[in-house]
């Protein structure tokens, strides 16, 4: 069975309608499903920390914001070498690979879990190896603008990401739910006994990281099976060409100030209503609310890939970095960063699910901009999409370890919120000046 196709030309409309359309509708399916549970089992530790602490794990806040930040350290580690492999190995190796790689993770957190006296540096080197989910999309994105022609891939990359984005969402919502029974009976071990508020019941955290197990071992032998690779290579030193171009950079501090944001925001959620709001009477459940803002960003980055392809992704990425200014100052403001009641809360998550609303629509829009800016060579396109999605992979390491060394420190995060506006301001000029004002260098 051949890995490489022969011949790849989507921009041609007759091999598009006869050849390349099928493959590569197919080969998006099977590589977004794979992305969804790359990002699920990246965010598992997000969710799986707020239930540590009520089954008798006594790690601080600190510790715990750092469980939650060492997945985003590894993820963009991960996206740099993840940013090479697919013009070197091809689709098909590089996602079922990596799909079985995240077997490790899985299986050794739904482990360690199990037993309350589980040195913290062990669950920081399980956490760090939950980043094999984080890393894939650098190499699962590239893969995807090679397959589609310039018409079609804002709208290609924009369902990919998204849909790869409710991962997040995925794990957020169903680890409340899934680790309340046996669902393997006991092949999976026995329960543990969750207090909250002197209530006590029986819980099956290692739920949250076996679930994917059955999932992972399927995709990969799909993607096995089903995939091809487009024959379009390059050795990791040709690739270093996108370096050295001022463009790679403005794109990362976009893609940062969008995607950055999204992922690291989606990492720290739960830890900052936790740490926020949990220790008012009726304080909300985390894993209540959370799951919402990346299934809005989700959502966001999906319907609006098809209107960047319209109207240009420099204006929407414009207006983005406009309303995150704004959002983030209106919720350093109204003090819902440093509440004084629960009656702040609810301001508090609509202020949360805009800014990831905005993240989303600028993640639709900066993956359009990309392969405009650097039209001349989709290698090269393809480069940058891989590099930009590494750096702003270390989101959720950056947002939870500095949010939880303010909160430790000052008890608030206003001080890194303030910080994160004038980062905002900083990238929507850059834009701005380059790609969206009138007769600016890169029209996009």
């Amino acid at each position: 069975m051949d890995t490489w196709l022969t011949k790849w030309e989507p921009d041609n409309p007759d091999f598009w309608k006869e050849t390349g359309s099928k493959i590569a509708w197919r080969t998006l399916i099977i590589s977004t499903i794979a992305l969804m549970f790359s990002f699920a089992t990246w965010y598992m530790m997000s969710a799986i920390v707020v239930r540590m602490p009520q089954i008798g794990f006594k790690f601080d806040t600190m510790q715990l914001f750092w469980l939650a930040a060492m997945p985003g350290l590894a993820g963009g580690t991960f996206r740099i070498l993840h940013m090479f492999l697919t013009p070197i190995y091809g689709t098909r190796h590089v996602i079922t690979i990596t799909t079985f790689l995240k077997l490790i993770p899985c299986i050794g957190i739904g482990l360690a879990v199990m037993n309350p006296q589980t040195p913290f540096w062990l669950f920081m080197v399980l956490a760090f190896s939950v980043g094999f989910g984080g890393g894939d999309f650098s190499s699962y994105m590239p893969s995807t603008r090679f397959f589609f022609p310039k018409k079609l891939q804002g709208t290609a990359l924009g369902i990919q990401a998204g849909i790869g984005n409710f991962g997040v969402s995925l794990t957020q919502f169903v680890t409340p739910w899934i680790i309340g029974f046996a669902v393997f009976g006991t092949l999976a071990g026995g329960s543990q006994t969750m207090t909250v508020k002197e209530i006590s019941k029986p819980v099956w955290l290692q739920n949250a990281a076996l679930l994917y197990v059955p999932f992972l071992i399927i995709t990969g032998v799909i993607a096995w099976i089903y995939l091809r690779s487009v024959p379009i290579k390059a050795s990791f030193k040709e690739q270093l060409d996108i370096f050295g171009m001022k463009h790679t950079w403005f794109c990362t501090m976009t893609y940062v100030m969008t995607f950055g944001s999204f992922s690291g925001l989606a990492a720290a959620f739960p830890l900052m209503i936790k740490a926020l709001y949990g220790s008012f009477p009726g304080a909300p459940d985390p894993l209540k609310y959370a799951f919402l803002g990346p299934l809005v960003g989700s959502l966001a980055r999906i319907i609006f890939g098809p209107f960047a392809d319209k109207w240009g992704g420099a204006i929407l990425t414009h207006i983005t970095g406009i309303v995150l200014i704004v959002s983030t100052l209106a919720m350093a403001g109204m003090g819902l960063l440093t509440p004084t009641s629960l009656t702040q809360f609810p301001a508090f998550v609509a202020i949360m699910l805009i800014l990831f609303f905005a993240t989303g629509v600028g993640n639709a829009a900066t993956f359009r901009q990309f392969p405009i800016i650097f039209a001349s060579s989709p290698r090269q396109s393809a480069g940058v999409i891989g590099w930009t999605a590494a750096i702003a992979a270390y989101g959720p390491f950056i947002y939870s370890t500095l949010i939880g060394s303010a909160i430790s420190q000052t008890g608030s995060p206003l001080i890194f919120f303030y910080g994160t506006a004038g980062f905002y301001v900083i990238a929507t000029a850059i834009n701005w000046w380059y790609y969206t004002r009138k007769g600016c260098e890169k029209p996009s």
